[in-house]
């Protein structure tokens, strides 16, 4: 959703007039970038919240700061930064529940999306502090090359993070579809039905060559598409609720032909729970849960956090607000993150009650339990293969710009150079898709570190840096500082959590369990 272009250090920095700022002229120490909806040399791509029409040698003319308004209006904004935040994270919210149960589930929701908010406040009272609307040039400003760099590789990882999810989802969802149009009735192993190699196959035929171009700018209309998709997912979801019966009556051993052809592996936890499943009573089964604690409740608040990164999109769209103030841009944020709220409780809560314990890390890849052929369901899985597949590239954009910008900042443009750098980025992301057996663990490791950088600690390290009008022992200070605290708290001990998780079930699968 954001744009990276080269030899571009800082985005154009305009505050109205209102707006309250202790910005200095050493904002003119940075180059001028031409005005562009989200624009950054390193910025954070998640893939569904591509929206950017890049434009490159802009050259590095200097300038004064100044008042400058901009074109994107209130309802738009919220549109665009509502498209940043949706993504593939609304796939494994239902998971979650199942692990969290529906109560504690909607309280880690409440609480991270109230923490999302604070820390959006946060970054756009420190952006008009500190001069800049580039996160990464935040984190020059606040501590150095150090800071820079924290902030480009947390925004790189969860770039990473994005693509693999992306991935992941052709990798389920492609062997479903091709099965579909065939009219075959269960997969055969044919090598064009294995996940694996049709996820290599998409990658080298369609993403490669998309990503070789050096203008992606015509792939940003696919943000909308995405999030129409998304929208119609929802709706898809909520509908099935009153279609499938519960319990499912599931063909065990068919399943799990299913799952090893299309590459798919579920890990013992969703094995066990499906065993157990058809032991239970069917009113047990049935039954929602509204506290649960599990070896995969871990996965719950990464998850979450995940779904609900856009912060490195905020200051962008904060430049192009028509008739921008800080109270503007909040207000912005508070109506999208409230309409994504709703989504995501919706999406989580009707796909925990169609599937009970029985739902899957990826949402959509357990309708195949119950369906073979759907046409509402082959429409929904076509749209999101399009909508991830085109936008692969774009995520994968700034990333290569960044890598581009920390090995030869300094040299000109070069084919080889800019062909090899990309093809090692899909390369090592298809691996990372091949080899790591479900998506939960993508949305887990990125959602415990990066998302939890990106939300918790470096808004908060930053404004306690940059912010010297407000007294270290004032409240705003006191605040950012626990929220600070909190977020090493939360990434910390979710992280330790989710790498005990990985040891025991490694330790498992060892043991023959």
């Amino acid at each position: 959703m954001k744009q990276a272009t080269a030899k571009t250090e800082m985005s154009r920095f305009n505050i109205s007039p209102d707006e309250e700022s202790s910005c200095s002229s050493n904002s003119n120490d940075y180059s001028y970038q031409k005005k562009v909806p989200n624009s950054s040399q390193y910025q954070d791509m998640e893939a569904e919240n591509q929206n950017f029409l890049p434009e490159h040698h802009l050259g590095k003319k200097k300038y004064e700061t100044e008042y400058s308004p901009g074109t994107a209006s209130f309802g738009m904004s919220v549109f665009n930064l509502g498209n940043a935040i949706m993504g593939s994270g609304i796939l494994g919210l239902s998971y979650a529940m199942a692990n969290t149960g529906i109560a504690l589930f909607v309280i880690l929701l409440v609480a991270v999306s109230i923490f999302s908010l604070y820390s959006v406040h946060l970054l756009l009272k420190t952006a008009n502090e500190g001069g800049s609307l580039v996160y990464e040039q935040l984190g020059y400003k606040a501590f150095g090359m150090p800071g820079k760099l924290a902030a480009s590789c947390s925004i790189t990882m969860q770039n990473i993070g994005a693509m693999s999810s992306y991935l992941y989802i052709v990798k389920y969802e492609l062997p479903i579809v091709i099965q579909a149009f065939l009219g075959m009735e269960e997969n055969t192993g044919e090598w064009y039905l294995n996940g694996d190699y049709l996820v290599l196959l998409v990658s080298l035929v369609i993403i490669l060559p998309l990503s070789m171009l050096r203008n992606l700018g015509y792939l940003g209309y696919t943000s909308g598409f995405s999030l129409l998709c998304m929208v119609f997912f929802l709706i898809v979801v909520i509908c099935k609720k009153f279609q499938i019966p519960c319990p499912l009556s599931l063909d065990q051993d068919a399943l799990n032909i299913t799952l090893n052809n299309t590459g798919y592996h579920p890990s013992s936890s969703i094995q066990d729970r499906l065993q157990n499943a058809a032991i239970h009573d069917d009113e047990d089964v049935c039954r929602p849960k509204y506290f649960v604690f599990n070896s995969q409740t871990v996965y719950a608040v990464p998850i979450l956090t995940f779904a609900f990164v856009c912060h490195p999109a905020i200051l962008p769209m904060y430049e192009e607000l028509k008739d921008r103030s800080r109270k503007r841009m909040q207000g912005v944020a508070n109506v999208s993150f409230l309409a994504m709220f709703i989504m995501y409780l919706l999406a989580a809560l009707f796909g925990y009650l169609t599937f009970n314990e029985q739902v899957e890390p990826e949402l959509l890849h357990t309708y195949s339990k119950v369906y073979k052929f759907d046409a509402v369901l082959l429409v929904v899985r076509l749209a999101v293969l399009t909508a991830v597949t085109l936008t692969v590239p774009v995520v994968l954009f700034p990333i290569r710009t960044s890598v581009n910008q920390l090995l030869c900042a300094s040299k000109d443009f070069n084919w080889v150079r800019h062909s090899l750098i990309t093809i090692l980025l899909l390369g090592a992301t298809n691996a990372l898709v091949i080899f790591v057996p479900t998506i939960r663990d993508i949305f887990g490791f990125i959602g415990a570190s990066a998302a939890a950088m990106l939300i918790f600690i470096l808004p908060s390290a930053f404004y306690i840096k940059l912010v010297q009008k407000e007294s270290i022992k004032s409240v705003q200070k006191i605040g950012a500082t626990i929220f600070l605290c909190s977020g090493i708290l939360v990434m910390i001990s979710s992280m330790s959590l989710i790498i005990l998780d990985w040891i025991h079930n490694a330790s498992a699968s060892g043991n023959g369990h």
